[in-house]
């Protein structure tokens, strides 16, 4: 029996395969979700009126299968039998019989909004059920008998023999939450989506989904309204299979008689196919349309007929759920129409952490364990799928049943894998004489190696003597579980665990073959390449391998593969991987956290800090604990770092505190403590990196203890950096960031966007900035939801700062009354401003009083940015009329897109006559005829004589009017008039 079958009964019961799906996306755009909210009373009650007043007796259900509908069958029930909104109708007359005040509400709400989309099937075109005589009746009720004895248990226990399955499966729960949303009706059209595919990686557990949606089926558990027949089908079936008609496919399933069979494929509506193993598949799909057949009863090849399902070509009115990895979707999704995704996600952090709990009998020894996974994120996340944990638990109980210390027995994730690999070498050195053994393993790693870069998992025969293993080293591999053999298939085989493939492949790069000329395999530069640059949203396939290669380059895990395989190493590729991490800071646009994770897993600080020299700019997307973890180890690292950019995942702390409670109090104390720590460790940065210049923070509303660590090390008087851009940063404007702008001596630009200011926040920014403390000397609140009650506040901080020379306020909703403050402010002679931009700030020319007579007073603003604000006419003659009155030194006016016509240009003309000092004017996207091109060039030819006009047209599309202007004072400046060519 397993260590530790059964620990206290105080333990949460955390089951496997709780939360293996995205429940995001199974309630994705989905109608009525409001249904959801009724206790299952309350639903039974609902279910009581509807069967009695509102479903006519010839749909045909019988209660008890009512009864055992889910609330999201109850929707999908309402919106399939009931035409057009009367489906809202009858919720909304039954909720209010319920006196469900508050949901009646939610469902006049949604049918409101819905109906103008709403696209119901015809109701006149449903059929009457299938009639069905008695004797098939029974033919079908043995089938589902069939289902329940031969796929119950749900889980594919042929991977892990005796305890290990009991231990590993014994605790899953019904995916209640999941299974009845996958064919919820979903808006805008209010239909039942048709195909749906369950994404995930190997292990994670599709094919358990399927089989328990198998079970619940034939339990008529499961959308017992809609699905009269489901069958599932793996694709290793096709393969062995020469050609044959979809209808002896399912006379295969010994559902026989052919007139029964042809009964229910005449009723495709009520039929769902449960579609799976496509990583298996040995030919290619038919993606064009002339090979695609209609006819289930014609004999077809496999991929014919498979592909005819996919497209819809064959039963188009059926439903297909499609398990599929994300390498093998890109075979299909060209098939595949209107498809809805879900992705399985395995355990997360708190479940891995629980099942480590319950795996060992000690607490001593399990509060070992799950320090040791807390403090290794990257091992944790691999954590995430089931099979993967009990193998990191075996790992772990062998180590500690050595008396060993885990942190230096496993000095990162990939060592882990390789010490349970090491477990089972005793028994293959037995089996292989010691020479045989060295060709064999390296056979071993070339077909890994090969499989992964062609995205190959199923190997036959004909692979293994390429690679020249044989059978006696396959039957060895399958004794220690490494290999498996898959079902009925013939001599076709699959590794155990796709990790296993992934570390094979990894060691294929490191281990030393005397005997060739080459004495290892090189990595080229591109594979290198897209191992640090490819992201798990991206691909899958690959991502993990190359941590594992990175984790080989690790001395320390190095030192176990030698022992433990008995294998020299040559580590030229970690000399190759140098060059190309290099060569990659000189390309703009890559985000770097891939790279990070692989550098992480060396754990070798001197190589670390050798291939980032040089790093000037990094950009992070920082989504989870892992990603935290080696941005903290690899930037303390990056001693050239001018631009840092880290970009949080908008569940970045749910995913570190999924409970609701204050992550700064509480039973996680330790763990807070470590992702703190890892926190400090990045922040850190802003200290000890004297070069830093640009900090961008973007989609964060740290947490106070985040906060308060970011805060302190940005007060810190070794901080020097001068510029900090937040985006998306809701909530971290509090009083410990105001802090950092008085007591930061460094810090002269300060640009906020896309952040909500308003009440506390807005005043304790503008408290910062008019503190003779504060030296900043540019500030842009662009797109922050800034109004006209919080200018005053602004206005007042701009008359007492000594230092802000710029000022940013565009993309708000100011108006002419919020920006009156900003235009009062500008006529003291303290004030500052030399630049302001009021860029789409839903000005008219009803502010033109206040801006003429701010124009008319100050002296010190050079260049102003009024663009797409709706000024018209009036508004910019007033301005260009102050502008031309007046002793002003604003050198650049932006009046792009501003509503003027040639009206104004003579003002226009009057001022750039007038007006000296202007060096640069915008006036594109402003429709003002050739009249007001005219206008503008006859004042340059007029009263500019002895410069040098040239009117052009560009390439964009518009007139670019250049004069050299002549004269000691206005040497080598340059006016530029900006308008569109069309116009």
């Amino acid at each position: 029996m397993r260590e530790g079958s059964q620990r206290s009964s105080s333990l949460p019961s955390i089951p496997p395969w709780t939360h293996t799906y995205s429940i995001a996306s199974a309630y994705d755009n989905g109608i009525m979700l409001y249904m959801r909210n009724l206790s299952k009373t309350e639903l039974k009650v609902f279910k009581k009126l509807l069967n009695e007043h509102f479903l006519p007796d010839s749909l045909g259900f019988t209660w008890e299968q009512l009864d055992r509908a889910s609330w999201a069958e109850m929707v999908h029930l309402l919106i399939e039998f009931l035409p057009g909104a009367q489906a809202w109708d009858v919720a909304q007359e039954i909720l209010n019989r319920m006196n469900q005040r508050g949901l009646c509400s939610l469902a006049h709400t949604e049918r409101m909004s819905i109906f103008p989309t709403l696209k119901p099937l015809n109701f006149h075109l449903r059929k009457r059920p299938l009639s069905l005589t008695k004797e098939e009746r029974d033919k079908i009720q043995e089938y589902k008998q069939r289902v329940l004895e031969e796929t119950h248990p749900v889980w594919d226990n042929t991977m892990w023999p005796g305890n290990q399955a009991d231990f590993l499966y014994s605790r899953v729960e019904d995916h209640e939450a999941m299974l009845p949303c996958l064919f919820l009706p979903r808006g805008p059209q209010g239909r039942q989506p048709k195909t749906v595919v369950i994404h995930g990686i190997p292990g994670i557990g599709k094919t358990t989904l399927a089989r328990k949606m198998m079970v619940q089926w034939a339990r008529n558990e499961f959308y017992a309204h809609k699905f009269k027949f489901a069958f599932y089908f793996h694709c290793r079936e096709l393969h062995r299979l020469g050609e044959f008609s979809f209808s002896e496919l399912i006379e295969r399933q010994r559902l026989r008689p052919r007139a029964l069979v042809s009964k229910i494929l005449s009723r495709p509506d009520q039929l769902l196919l449960l579609l799976d193993g496509f990583e298996e598949l040995t030919f290619p799909l038919i993606t064009g349309p002339a090979g695609l057949m209609e006819d289930w009863n014609q004999k077809l090849p496999g991929p014919v007929l498979l592909s005819s399902l996919l497209s819809k070509r064959m039963l188009p009115e059926a439903t297909l759920l499609i398990m599929v990895r994300s390498t093998s979707w890109r075979g299909i999704k060209l098939l595949v129409k209107y498809p809805f995704h879900v992705t399985l996600t395995g355990f997360n952090r708190i479940e891995a952490l629980n099942y480590l709990r319950l795996y060992f009998t000690s607490k001593t020894i399990s509060d070992q364990a799950v320090d040791f996974a807390k403090k290794n994120s990257t091992l944790l996340s691999m954590c995430r799928v089931p099979v993967v944990c009990w193998v990191v638990c075996c790992c772990l109980r062998t180590q500690i049943q050595k008396m060993v210390d885990l942190t230096k027995a496993c000095p990162n994730a990939t060592s882990v894998f390789v010490l349970y690999l090491a477990n089972l070498l005793p028994t293959i050195f037995k089996k292989l004489p010691y020479g045989d053994y060295q060709q064999q393993l390296e056979g071993m790693c070339c077909l890994a190696a090969q499989g992964m870069w062609n995205l190959k998992s199923v190997f036959d025969k004909r692979d293994f003597q390429c690679v020249m293993v044989d059978e006696t080293t396959i039957d060895t591999f399958l004794y220690v579980n490494i290999l498996r053999k898959l079902e009925g298939q013939g001599d076709r085989y699959v590794f155990a665990l796709f990790t296993f493939q992934e570390i094979f492949c990894a060691l294929f790069y490191i281990l030393y073959f005397p005997e060739r000329m080459k004495c290892y395999y090189p990595l080229s530069f591109m594979t290198i390449w897209n191992l640090i640059t490819f992201s798990r949203e991206r691909t899958m396939y690959g991502y993990q391998m190359g941590l594992f290669l990175f984790g080989l380059f690790n001395e320390e895990c190095a030192g176990i593969v030698m022992r433990s395989f008995q294998y020299s190493l040559c580590l030229r590729n970690k000399l190759n991987a140098i060059s190309v991490i290099t060569r990659l800071k000189d390309y703009e646009g890559y985000e770097y956290s891939q790279l990070f994770h692989c550098l992480c897993e060396t754990r070798e600080e001197a190589y670390v800090k050798y291939v980032l020299l040089g790093y000037q700019k990094v950009s992070l997307k920082i989504k989870n604990q892992e990603d935290l973890q080696t941005s903290a180890f690899c930037l303390k690292l990056c001693r050239d770092l001018k631009k840092m950019e880290l970009i949080f995942s908008r569940n970045f702390y749910n995913e570190l505190w999924p409970s609701s409670a204050d992550p700064s109090y509480g039973a996680q104390g330790k763990e807070n403590e470590i992702l703190l720590t890892w926190w400090q460790d990045i922040c850190s940065v802003f200290e000890t990196t004297g070069g830093l210049e640009v900090l961008v923070v973007i989609d964060s509303t740290m947490v106070a203890p985040f906060m308060q660590i970011f805060t302190r090390a940005l007060r810190q008087p070794r901080c020097k950096l001068p510029r900090l851009h937040l985006r998306y940063a809701n909530h971290m404007l509090c009083e410990d960031l105001s802090c950092v702008l008085t007591e930061n001596k460094h810090l002269r630009q300060l640009w906020i966007e896309h952040t909500r200011l308003a009440g506390e926040a807005m005043k304790s920014l503008c408290r910062a900035l008019r503190s003779h403390h504060c030296l900043l000397q540019s500030v842009r609140l662009e797109k922050c939801n800034i109004t006209k009650f919080s200018c005053e506040g602004i206005a007042f901080a701009l008359r007492h700062s000594k230092m802000l020379t710029h000022l940013s306020l565009a993309e708000n909703n100011l108006r002419d009354a919020g920006s009156r403050h900003i235009w009062r402010a500008l006529k003291y002679l303290s004030c500052p401003l030399q630049r302001l931009v009021l860029r789409q700030c839903s000005l008219t020319s009803a502010c033109g009083e206040y801006m003429t007579s701010a124009l008319k007073n100050n002296k010190g603003l050079r260049s102003l940015d009024l663009s797409c604000n709706r000024l018209s006419d009036d508004g910019v003659i007033l301005l260009c009329d102050a502008l031309a009155d007046a002793d002003s030194n604003v050198s650049i006016l932006e009046l792009e897109w501003c509503s003027f016509t040639s009206h104004a240009c003579h003002a226009i003309a009057s001022m750039l006559v007038s007006h000296r000092k202007l060096m640069y004017l915008d006036l594109s996207k402003n429709v003002i005829g050739v009249s007001g091109i005219l206008t503008l060039s006859l004042a340059f030819l007029s009263h500019r004589q002895g410069e040098d006009v040239i009117l052009k047209k560009s390439s964009n599309d518009r007139v670019d009017m250049y004069t050299r202007l002549k004269g000691p004072q206005v040497e080598d400046s340059c006016l530029k008039v900006v308008q569109d060519w069309n116009s």
